[in-house]
């Protein structure tokens, strides 16, 4: 089983991005923002929606993240999510975003 897990793991992608733009998503059900995330030039540029309203937009821009990039394009209203952006629960509820050291690369892969 031990293998097993480890073999699922390994089949992730997991990136180093930078979050390019941060908007409202006025069509969530749930407070949400649209994040549009570069991965750099071998992977290019990304979109997906994010709970994480407890930062604000300005926050947002310019922040190094880490994200799953190969799960599968999905339809959340009317956005294609094409990333999942990985993060911490915090007590409280809030969202906060795991972050790549700051000598990482855009696109760098994690393991």
């Amino acid at each position: 089983m031990e293998n097993e897990n480890i073999n699922l793991f390994s089949k992730l992608d997991i990136r180093v991005g930078k979050i390019v733009s941060a908007e409202k998503f006025k069509e969530a059900i749930k407070p949400a923002y649209i994040l549009t995330i570069d991965f750099g030039l071998d992977i290019g540029i990304k979109k997906t929606s994010a709970q994480v309203t407890n930062y604000t937009l300005k926050e947002l821009e310019n922040k190094n993240c880490i994200a799953v990039i190969n799960l599968g394009d999905k339809q959340i209203g009317p956005i294609m999510s094409q990333c999942l952006v990985l993060g911490s629960i915090s007590p409280n509820g809030d969202v906060l975003l795991l972050s790549p050291d700051t000598n990482a690369k855009l696109g760098d892969k994690i393991s």
